[in-house]
This record gives structure tokens, C-alpha cells and sequence, in this order.
């Protein structure tokens, strides 16, 4: 089977499951559908993988969450619909292109009062957040290079029992490759030696393929 073969094979699969269980979705869709409009880079995640995320916060019970990277805010109203009526969001992102749409989405969801969009390096917005602290829930989807020092924060923001989800984190396999010079490779890396042996989280990896390709995901429960 060639790449290309696997690729639309793992679509397919995605597709399938979707189809049966996940519901169309107006606001979700036009979500997608606006951010493809303003241009935005087509990185949000699966529906499959929203509704993952949806169903960790209701899980571990979250009613804070803070998101490390809107985009479009499509995972954004992924983990309000997760929330308790009186649950906050709080979502970090640099370009002011991808801010404006998914404030937008967020009014049109029906989330403008839950969610807090802070505009701006995510580096410099998380110092500023002890007063919203402690989080459930911390999904981290921003620049790999910085990933160490977004984790790092994120245990400082979180209690134990919270959960820590951090994203693309297998790269298509290129993860694996100690003499890649990719600074998206290297942060990543960087964040794998940081979780060996860290006591203050118990911590897993998980490769994924489907429509997004081949990638996958850190889940980490704060001890």
C-alpha cells in the first residue's frame, strides 16, 4: 500500500465513524467552513479528535479550561459544550486574523460570555492568568518549539487530578529522528526528556492516523 493509499484509507475510516457518531452540526460546521474562508491553515482538529477532548473534560467533571491556541476556535467550542453553565474557557492565540474569527464563532455558538480569548504571544499571556488558576483542563496546540515552556506553565495553572493534553506530537514519525534540525522536532523532543521521569505527572503517548494523517497526542494527569 502506498502512502497515498493508507492516507485515504485512514480518511475513510474517520469518515465512517463520523458518519455514525457524530451528529451534523451547524455551528461546528460553519466554524470549519468560516476559518477556511478567512484562510486559515487547515490544522484545527478531527471532529473525531473535538469530541475526544469533549468528552475528557466531562469525564475528569472540568469547569475551567484553558485552551494554548485558538485558531478558528473550533476545539474551543468543542470543550464549552463540555462545561457546566458556569464553566470558563480561557484560549490563548498570537494572530489577530485568527482571533477576530473565532470570536466570531463564539458568539454564533452561543459561548461569547464562557470563553475569554487573550490575544497575543502565549508565553507572555500565561504569567497573567494566576488569577483564573487553578485549570481542569489545559489543551495545548501551539508552536512545538515552545511546547517545554507551555507545559511547564501548565502545571503551574493546574492542581492534581487536572488533565494536560498536548497535540501533534508524533509529527508524522519524524519524532523519532534524533538528528532532525525542525525546531517543531527539537521542542517536542525537548518536551519527551522533560516528561521522563517527572514525578509531578503520571503521562502517556498516543499515535494517531486518520484524516489529519499520521500524528498523535500526550495525555498527561497531573499527581
Amino acid at each position: 500500500m502506498t502512502d497515498h493509499d493508507a492516507k485515504d484509507r485512514w480518511a475513510a475510516v474517520d469518515q465512517f465513524f463520523g458518519d455514525r457518531l457524530l451528529a451534523a452540526d451547524p455551528a461546528l460546521d460553519a466554524a470549519l467552513a468560516d476559518s477556511e474562508a478567512a484562510g486559515l491553515p487547515p490544522i484545527a482538529v478531527t471532529p473525531a479528535q473535538g469530541k475526544l477532548l469533549h468528552l475528557l473534560a466531562r469525564m475528569i467533571g472540568a469547569r475551567t479550561v484553558l485552551e494554548i491556541g485558538t485558531l478558528g476556535g473550533y476545539s474551543t467550542i468543542w470543550l464549552a459544550r463540555a462545561l457546566p453553565a458556569d464553566g470558563r474557557i480561557v484560549t490563548l492565540e498570537y494572530d489577530a486574523k485568527h482571533a477576530a474569527v473565532a470570536t466570531a464563532n463564539f458568539a454564533r455558538a452561543g459561548f461569547a460570555d464562557m470563553i475569554e480569548l487573550r490575544l497575543g504571544r502565549a508565553i507572555d499571556s500565561l504569567p497573567q492568568l494566576a488569577g483564573h488558576a487553578p485549570f481542569d483542563l489545559v489543551f495545548i496546540d501551539a508552536d512545538k518549539a515552545s511546547i517545554p515552556e507551555y507545559f511547564d506553565w501548565a502545571l503551574r495553572l493546574t492542581h492534581p487530578g487536572s488533565a494536560i493534553v498536548v497535540d501533534n506530537v508524533v509529527r508524522g514519525g519524524a519524532v523519532a529522528d534524533a538528528d532532525s534540525t525542525d525546531p517543531h522536532i527539537q521542542g517536542i523532543r525537548r518536551f519527551a526528556e522533560q516528561l521522563r521521569g517527572d514525578t509531578r505527572v503520571t503521562a502517556t503517548a498516543i499515535q494517531t492516523v486518520g484524516a489529519k494523517s499520521y500524528d498523535g497526542f500526550v495525555l498527561a494527569l497531573v499527581n
